[in-house]
């Protein structure tokens, strides 16, 4: 059973000429981790927050959860939950406040919401800082609260932008487990991420969006093979000039170094020649972030859209 369903959703700002969402069809099953991978401006926020009924679009239909988004969005605001981009704690309320705040807000009895929030809070680790108030507290632990009000909720669905951004590497876990434990409880998730470790992690299935657009969709492994017989990569330091790398694979330059695409076979051949030049190399498998940056490639400068 599907959960969302767009198709043809369009949505042109009006000081844009460029749709920041262009004919988007897409849909997602229940019960999965979906991420929805593009750009600063490709048009995930633009379509999480249609999705999430706070912005109309110009064009389509979207349902979520069965209901209309733009026609029934109060029937889709009582099941989801969302947390924005780089959302804003409330001076002067405490991480217990805030979540206890959105749980009264959605109509739950205060003993159930204060359970809740305990549980949450010792979940998300945020019990050394639970009753102080936010403005004292680092970015990292301020998302951390942010994404705790919407987990608290036990909604049908979340949306969430962005959800690690700031985290350091074990809050960024922590949250992964809670997101991967409500997947296994039955609840769908959507988020968006930058981080392809984490894409590669949480996500059943994911889209890379460009210029408004769905330019590949499917599980990690699936959308990997977009790389064609490409599967290995090779990074070479020094030692090899960016031309004679051409007849190997594709070469990427990345900072100081070259990063060539390759066959096994041929990634087998580079290696020989290298160690006979005693270069510096590294290999590894081709991953979603080599593919990311192959599909999407690098937009010229004005052609992102506004989110």
């Amino acid at each position: 059973m599907s959960v969302l369903k767009s198709v043809g959703l369009t949505k042109v700002y009006k000081k844009s000429t460029k749709p920041a969402l262009d004919s988007f069809t897409i849909e997602i099953e229940e019960g999965q981790i979906f991420t929805l991978l593009g750009r600063n401006g490709a048009g995930k926020t633009t379509f999480l927050r249609i999705a999430g009924t706070q912005l109309l679009p110009t064009s389509g239909t979207i349902t979520v959860l069965g209901f209309d988004a733009v026609k029934q969005a109060k029937e889709v605001r009582k099941r989801i939950a969302f947390t924005p981009q780089e959302a804003e704690t409330i001076y002067p309320l405490t991480p217990r406040d805030h979540i206890m705040l959105s749980l009264r807000m959605r109509g739950m009895d205060k003993a159930e919401a204060a359970q809740r929030t305990n549980a949450t809070i010792e979940e998300l680790e945020l019990t050394e800082v639970a009753d102080k108030n936010t403005s004292w507290l680092s970015g990292g632990f301020k998302q951390r609260v942010m994404v705790a009000m919407s987990l608290a909720t036990d909604a049908e669905l979340l949306f969430l932008d962005e959800p690690s951004i700031g985290l350091d590497p074990v809050s960024r876990r922590k949250v992964w487990e809670q997101l991967t434990r409500l997947k296994d409880a039955g609840r769908t998730i959507i988020l968006t991420t930058h981080y392809m470790d984490e894409a590669e992690a949480l996500s059943d299935n994911l889209a890379i969006i460009n210029k408004g657009r769905i330019v590949a969709e499917g599980t990690a492994q699936s959308i990997t093979k977009f790389v064609s017989s490409e599967t290995t990569r090779i990074d070479v330091y020094d030692k090899f000039e960016e031309d004679e790398l051409k007849e190997y694979g594709r070469v990427v330059r990345i900072a100081s170094r070259l990063r060539v695409l390759t066959s096994s076979e041929k990634a087998r051949k580079l290696s020989e020649e290298a160690l006979a030049r005693g270069a510096d190399i590294s290999i590894a498998p081709v991953t979603l972030d080599d593919v990311f940056v192959d599909i999407v490639g690098e937009a010229e400068k004005g052609e992102e859209n506004e989110e």
